[in-house]
């Protein structure tokens, strides 16, 4: 089952083009089998289960947001065999690796040109379950400057919270570009287009100086926007063997304001 899931999602991923415009990104949708989904969708915990973000991350201003990450002492508040599921899906994403692995590979050129020379780096990633409620918003942003790749899977279970999706921004200032933690008005931001949140499917974008995107508010009544969070983080460790191979030439050759 989780194989099949597995090998499904990297082809899916694997064969998506990269669009380039305003920073490297992609969307799809029907990323896992049906009948895994349908697994994800019974298997999502109960809003009880789920902690405000501000008590597991430090953050504020996020009132609308509930997370359970995916630590074997949050998934052990769980029911077994939610438990056993979201285990399994931490244990194919982070500890095994090779969806970082894939992902890494797809935004190579451009990873590369972003950290060329670093030697004392080092990858890691995280999942993280979020529900969303009503009246949650995100302005704009680019993201924290030691995040390299972010990966938003939707988990509604229909259509109709398609409006709900992660937006992409333009800033009205063309030269405004930003390394990483504010969030702004989106008053001073153009939406260039919104991801539909729409079930199984997934946002995926490479963290750049201008890879600004938020979510418009939510104002529907008694909404729980379903999210599955995987990102890929670097921090510095201690000169070793070079992390990222800076002798090879980035082809094509593109700038970004990272």
């Amino acid at each position: 089952m989780f194989l099949d899931a597995e090998l499904h999602l990297a082809y899916k991923v694997g064969n998506v083009p990269i669009n380039m415009f305003p920073y490297p990104h992609f969307y799809l949708e029907n990323v896992f089998p049906p009948e895994f989904y349908q697994l994800m969708q019974k298997n999502l915990p109960d809003p009880q289960a789920m902690i405000p973000i501000e008590q597991a991350r430090k953050v504020t201003g996020y009132k609308e947001r509930f997370v359970l990450d995916m630590s074997a002492k949050s998934l052990a508040t769980l029911p077994d065999e939610k438990r056993d599921f979201w285990a399994e899906i931490h244990n194919w994403m982070v500890v095994k690796g090779n969806f970082g692995s894939l992902l890494f590979q797809k935004f190579k050129p451009y990873i590369e040109q972003r950290f060329a020379g670093r030697t004392d780096l080092e990858f890691f990633s995280e999942t993280l379950l979020v529900q969303d409620i009503t009246n949650y918003k995100l302005g704009p942003h680019s993201d924290a400057p030691r995040k390299v790749i972010t990966v938003l899977f939707y988990l509604p279970p229909d259509n109709s919270q398609s409006h709900m999706g992660t937006s992409i921004y333009l800033p009205k200032d063309p030269t405004f570009t930003c390394p990483g933690g504010p969030h702004y008005p989106h008053d001073q931001f153009m939406r260039l287009h919104t991801n539909p949140f729409v079930p199984n499917s997934m946002f995926v974008f490479l963290k750049t100086d201008n890879s600004f995107h938020g979510v418009e508010p939510v104002v529907d009544a008694d909404t729980r926007r379903w999210l599955l969070l995987y990102d890929i983080f670097a921090r510095e460790t201690k000169p070793k063997a070079p992390a990222v191979n800076t002798n090879v030439t980035v082809q094509p050759k593109v700038t970004f304001s990272f």
